[in-house]
């Protein structure tokens, strides 16, 4: 009879029982491919034995957000800096414009990024905050592949902002690996959604993310603590058994509090009812999200009978990137959710991205001679570190 009496503490780990586990230095930490694909799947099945409609599930969702938040040890009002963003080197192209742009997220600490405004459109349009991946160069922002995203979507009609991991581009004010990279990368996405919400020709009603590997996580981290966002786009992240690989993805106990686990599908889940498209491909972590990740998250978003609102698409023949097949598929759903005009970049209806104007990455650049880096900018890891107590 004992049984019937499981603390709710305990009933919350039960998913993750009796499955063979690696050894972390850190058990509070679930990261990488922490899990085998099977047992993956098999903790998620068992995830989902814990809620059976929509009242569970909020209830398994509160649990869930308020661990993030908990993990990342966020404060519940954020020491912001004033925002006062730093905007130069405009560019006027077909049918947009793009501007270097900075602005402190905690005072000291620089967000630094592109944003790209759509031209000859009146009254409010829609906002994209666009988040990016792991690359070993370090210029992810500056690539062809991220240009090539955030000037469609301009030109469809939306406001794009693209901003720097912490290490990459102009954003140098700390290793990238900082111990605490997944509060502060939070914090400034956060941040990031106050500058793009709040420019005057953005509808609030209108606002997506969508970000690439460790961008897709920092997209399904924003919409589940971020009510702002309505429209989720993680791209070749949700996965049941890998966790992010990066420090600035599972280097903080998000997954593992003492009252539950939890996994990237679960919290990418936290988009429900809102709309979200899962983009997964065959040479990855996700290549099983057509038969384990996506009827999971279709499942809770039965719960609201909004599964209409949510799609997937499975390249299974392609490999890890934000390539010209994956962004063919965000552009159709932003396009459908938040008011797009997808005819714009459309020839013999194919998404034609061959007049798109990819600029030098000098030409991006938002700290260089003309417009150095603040004075004001706190610099070392031990020194931003400090802004985060």
């Amino acid at each position: 009879m004992r049984l019937l009496f499981l603390s709710a503490c305990l009933w919350s780990l039960l998913p993750f029982a009796g499955l063979a586990q690696p050894k972390p230095d850190r058990p509070d930490l679930r990261q990488g491919a922490y899990f085998s694909e099977p047992d993956g799947a098999k903790a998620l099945l068992q995830c989902g034995a814990l809620y059976t409609d929509k009242a569970s599930w909020e209830k398994r969702a509160a649990l869930i957000r308020q661990g993030i938040r908990d993990g990342l040890k966020l404060p519940a009002k954020p020491a912001f800096a004033p925002l006062k963003p730093i905007r130069h080197s405009l560019r006027k192209l077909d049918g947009y414009t793009v501007e270097n742009v900075a602005f402190e997220s905690l005072p000291g600490f620089y967000v630094t990024g592109n944003l790209y405004t759509p031209t000859g459109l009146s009254g409010k349009t829609a906002a994209v905050l666009c988040p990016h991946g792991h690359m070993a160069s370090m210029d992810a922002r500056l690539k062809e592949y991220t240009q090539q995203r955030c000037i469609t979507l301009a030109k469809m009609g939306a406001v794009v902002f693209v901003y720097d991991m912490l290490g990459y581009g102009d954003s140098k004010q700390c290793d990238h690996k900082l111990p605490e990279a997944a509060k502060l990368q939070t914090l400034n996405s956060i941040r990031a959604l106050d500058f793009l919400t709040g420019l005057p020709q953005v509808d609030p009603q209108r606002v997506a993310v969508t970000g690439e590997s460790g961008g897709g996580t920092q997209t399904f981290l924003l919409t589940a603590l971020d009510s702002r966002v309505k429209v989720s786009v993680p791209v070749v992240m949700v996965s049941a058994h890998f966790f992010g690989g990066c420090v600035c993805e599972s280097g903080m106990p998000i997954h593992k509090r003492p009252a539950h686990e939890t996994n990237n599908v679960e919290i990418a889940a936290l988009a429900a009812p809102r709309p979200m498209i899962m983009i997964s491909d065959g040479g990855d972590w996700t290549k099983n999200t057509p038969n384990v990740e996506y009827p999971h998250v279709q499942r809770i978003y039965g719960f609201y009978g909004a599964q209409d609102k949510l799609e997937a698409v499975h390249l299974a023949n392609e490999k890890h990137d934000y390539g010209p097949s994956k962004r063919d598929a965000a552009y159709r759903f932003l396009a459908k959710h938040l008011k797009l005009n997808l005819n714009r970049v459309l020839k013999n209806g194919q998404i034609d991205e061959s007049s798109n104007v990819v600029l030098p990455p000098a030409d991006l650049q938002v700290f260089t001679e003309a417009h150095p880096r603040p004075t004001n900018a706190v610099v070392g890891d031990d020194a931003v570190m400090a802004l985060l107590k």
